[in-house]
């Protein structure tokens, strides 16, 4: 029987300044050289923050985030720290609350694009393709269906938006602009490179990863660094392998699920979100675990 954790919407520690509460973490000051990263049981759905949590949710990002960091590692560094949260939380009650699903990170200054990889033709990018026949300034070829796997994975960067705002797909040239050329470069080339490789292993997990989303930032030697989450439910479209079919979306261990419900109301996409009924929160709950129980193995 799966026990079910604690639920965390919102996070108040003593003794930390809260930084900023974005859609799903709430991030905090420890000192010039460090953060306190605390992901909730939030859930935004077209940017809306939903009044509803999903139980263990957090715990499940910040698990499979770890995962993906240390995998990763021979790739490129991260931004994750091994000081224990006993040296920056006081409370024995909140180390215990905030233990499965909090990080120590390095303080730094994050790239100001989502990087994102696409190795299916879904979501904005199907529209894009419907409307013009390529993905963010891409060219791709003529006839493929939605949800069809592209000849390569592509690098489709998109503008940060603030909370209650959406991102912007922009083209590479826009990114060298943001970036340098350089940066731009080296951001391409290393998202691609932990796609191929995670779309690798996951597969072999019976999971298809049809895209995802990094964030990066340069630490004070310059060296490129991989920060926030790293190919979680919430920054992927995760798909599983065996009932693939293209010509429609296919089910997903991902929100994806939670989107459908979505736009099956009659709601505008605007704040305040609509309620999530209990099946459905259980029901995300559970493709939320079992996205982590294919990917890193038993809870």
């Amino acid at each position: 029987m799966t026990t079910i954790p604690e639920t965390l919407f919102k996070s108040q520690l003593t003794g930390l300044r809260l930084m900023q509460r974005g859609k799903v973490r709430d991030i905090y000051d420890i000192d010039d050289e460090r953060l306190l990263i605390v992901t909730t049981d939030r859930l935004s759905a077209f940017d809306v923050i939903l009044p509803d949590p999903i139980p263990g949710k957090g715990i499940i990002l910040t698990a499979l985030s770890r995962f993906w960091f240390e995998r990763m590692r021979p790739i490129i560094g991260n931004h994750l720290l091994a000081d224990p949260l006993e040296s920056v939380l006081t409370r024995t009650s909140e180390v215990r609350q905030m233990r499965p699903r909090a990080m120590v990170v390095r303080r730094l200054q994050p790239l100001p694009i989502e990087a994102v990889a696409r190795g299916y033709l879904i979501g904005s990018a199907w529209s894009d393709y419907q409307r013009s026949g390529q993905v963010c300034g891409i060219p791709l070829p003529a006839g493929l269906q939605q949800a069809d796997q592209l000849p390569e994975p592509i690098f489709t960067p998109a503008t940060k938006a603030t909370v209650g705002s959406h991102d912007q797909n922009i083209d590479f040239a826009q990114a060298v602009q943001l970036l340098g050329h350089d940066t731009a470069e080296q951001v391409r080339h290393m998202t691609l490179k932990i796609y191929n490789e995670a779309a690798s292993y996951a597969y072999r997990c019976g999971i298809i990863i049809a895209d995802t989303k990094f964030e990066f930032a340069r630490d004070h030697e310059g060296q490129l660094l991989l920060i926030d989450e790293a190919l979680t439910p919430d920054s992927s479209r995760f798909w599983p392998a065996d009932q693939y079919r293209p010509g429609s979306s296919p089910p997903s261990f991902d929100k994806q699920f939670v989107r459908d419900y979505l736009e099956s109301l009659a709601w505008d996409r605007t704040p305040p979100g609509p309620h999530l009924p209990a099946k459905i929160i259980a029901q995300t709950a559970e493709k939320y675990r079992e996205a982590q129980r294919r990917l890193a193995g038993p809870e």
